[in-house]
């Protein structure tokens, strides 16, 4: 389990703000759970939006989210939901500044730098980051890329690591002064294959899913195994989420997976059923509806 907050850490101040991707989770996974109110502190968020990733791989996805090209929801007129009408998080000087007045919304953040990790830091805040898939990984060339614009940054080392991740990013809030804000960003790998969670009654290998798996992968036992992993990761992420409940959060998958859709399997392929995916979003303190 993850700890309990330290008294010192507890909650952060409303311009302080949590990026929070699921890696993987599929926006069926996530609605299904949501119906069923099995992930209520991960739906305290806010109201939960079908949206459209901005890649279908973990690199793409994230990359794009550097940039302020957060999930968007089609047909949406509404800046922020609609980052093409005024992102969250804006870069100046790049990329297209939505329609008129989009780019300086109230509440939006415009971030300069090389990307929005390194405006926060021109900004006086704390930049903290955790990454479970290999794409975080420190030690590689590509890895380190996703990696290096924070002032620290944690890599899990596999993609079962939550509970490890949250008592490293504690011990990084609780050495952080009260009244500096906190840009943090987790990268959460229980939903990513082989979709297992510590504790969990199943093995990790072999995987239910698997890339021209065919007839070795299961549809079925997928999305058995990864909606049981976000129940799990909603219940550790708790603490995390209620100490930015007055911030600004932004909750979404960064692709998801096909489960034999057109006899694809996993992600890394433009479909559907890959760019589809889950987005809540509250900022500063205020749950954001269509």
């Amino acid at each position: 389990m993850p700890p309990a907050p330290s008294q010192a850490s507890h909650s952060r101040s409303a311009d302080s703000v949590l990026l929070l991707s699921l890696d993987s989770c599929r926006f069926d996974t996530f609605a299904a759970a949501h119906c069923a109110g099995t992930i209520p502190h991960l739906a305290a968020i806010g109201p939960l939006h079908r949206a459209l990733a901005p890649s279908y791989f973990t690199y793409g996805s994230h990359a794009a989210f550097w940039m302020g090209f957060t999930p968007g929801v089609v047909g949406s007129s509404e800046p922020w939901l609609n980052p093409k009408a005024g992102k969250l998080f804006r870069m100046a000087f790049a990329g297209h500044p939505g329609r008129a007045g989009g780019s300086d919304v109230e509440g939006s953040f415009l971030l300069e730098g090389g990307n929005l990790i390194e405006g926060f830091r021109r900004r006086g805040y704390r930049t903290i980051g955790s990454g479970a898939v290999d794409w975080f990984d420190t030690a590689s060339d590509t890895g380190a890329v996703l990696a290096a614009p924070f002032e620290r940054f944690h890599f899990a080392g596999d993609t079962w690591s939550l509970g490890r991740q949250l008592a490293w990013i504690e011990a990084e809030l609780a050495a952080t002064p009260a009244e500096q804000p906190v840009f943090v960003f987790l990268n959460v790998g229980e939903t990513h294959v082989p979709y297992w969670h510590e504790g969990a009654p199943w093995e990790r290998w072999p995987s239910p899913c698997v890339p021209f798996g065919g007839a070795v992968c299961s549809a079925a036992e997928s999305r058995r195994r990864q909606r049981d992993c976000l129940e799990w990761a909603d219940g550790q992420l708790a603490p995390l989420l209620e100490r930015f409940a007055g911030g600004t959060i932004l909750a979404c998958a960064d692709h998801g997976d096909c489960w034999g859709e057109d006899g694809l399997w996993e992600h890394g392929i433009s479909h559907p059923a890959t760019l589809t995916v889950p987005l809540l979003l509250r900022v500063r303190g205020c749950p954001i509806a269509a």
